[in-house]
């Protein structure tokens, strides 16, 4: 039995073996052009004014297109009907498309997102309570990036449904602050502090349009609060915030303004409170040794006469050391 198999195998590579020889030929060279096409495709959009949210989606949707042709065009060559490949696969696609609602729905929002200009590669934004900057956005999630150095990732369905605030959308951005003071405080004193630290600060506007503003607002139940706004460039947003609230709390302590606080009850405490720590010293700082990132060569991403000028440049530099080395 095991010897008739062999036959049977060894008969099959005989009578088939252009067709094999034709399969992995197509496999290998097929791939390298999808991959050099998408990397043509991929370079030519750079050239345009398309955002780069919106390459990355044209050319995640080319990729899978060119792919299935060249799945199509294998199956085809092992002796498979296509036309009963297509139909399974529409039925398939069906089914899954049913099971798979919720995925679907992040893939259309994700064409929304993209298409609607919400916001784009590199905005800070506020989405579905997550605060960070946008670093990616594909088929069905989006990526971002806290403050923190954290990555989170939010199905495109949540920041559609959700509200989302674009805190980069727009080249410039207003601070809001309110100062608090006790009610014995000049007022005008307060008012004219507060703007003079905001006008003495470069990167705060200062003329018709943006002028720096400080008025009464409310009469609280221990303190007079003061509402005031500057307008800034996106960009020096927290310069210029912790810039006025340092300074004008250092001239308020310069003009004896006083800042109310709560008030609170302190006790006593009679009994010895020991605070267990340990006695030894800090150790001495080893530095981690961290290993250079060696790039490896992408032939669907990186640019090919780049790439080709660099291993140039590298290749000459090599023979030149070792003639130098001789």
């Amino acid at each position: 039995m095991i010897k008739d198999l062999w036959n049977d195998i060894v008969n099959f590579f005989k009578g088939n073996i252009w067709n094999i020889v034709l399969f992995f030929a197509v496999l290998v060279i097929g791939t390298i052009v999808v991959k050099l096409f998408i990397n043509i495709i991929r370079n030519m959009l750079k050239k345009t004014k398309m955002e780069s949210i919106t390459r990355g989606f044209l050319v995640a949707i080319v990729r899978v297109l060119l792919y299935l042709v060249l799945v199509l065009m294998l199956l085809s060559i092992v002796g498979i009907q296509i036309s009963g490949i297509i139909t399974a696969l529409s039925a398939v696609v069906l089914a899954v498309g049913m099971a798979l609602q919720n995925i679907i729905a992040n893939v259309a929002n994700g064409m929304v997102i993209v298409s609607s200009h919400i916001f784009k590669k590199g905005d800070f934004v506020e989405a579905n309570g997550v605060s960070g900057s946008i670093t990616n956005i594909n088929f069905l999630f989006t990526t971002l990036t806290t403050p923190d150095n954290k990555k989170v990732t939010i199905p495109n369905s949540a920041i559609i449904n959700n509200n989302v605030v674009n805190y980069g959308s727009n080249p410039t951005r207003r601070i809001d602050f309110t100062f608090s003071v006790a009610y014995e405080t000049d007022v005008e004193l307060v008012k004219k502090i507060v703007v003079d630290v905001m006008k003495s600060n470069g990167k705060i506007y200062d003329n018709e349009e943006h002028t720096p503003f400080c008025r009464l607002k409310t009469l609280g139940s221990s303190s007079i609060d003061f509402f005031a706004n500057c307008w800034v460039d996106g960009s020096d947003y927290w310069d210029a915030y912790y810039y006025v609230v340092e300074n004008v709390y250092n001239e308020f302590k310069r003009n004896n303004i006083s800042i109310p606080y709560a008030q609170l009850e302190v006790r006593n405490r009679t009994d010895k409170v020991v605070m267990p720590f340990n006695k030894e010293a800090l150790p001495a700082r080893v530095e981690k040794e961290r290993a250079e990132e060696e790039h490896k060569f992408d032939l669907e991403k990186d640019n090919l006469v780049d790439v080709f000028k660099k291993r140039t440049k590298k290749s000459k530099s090599e023979k030149k050391a070792k003639k130098e080395d001789k």
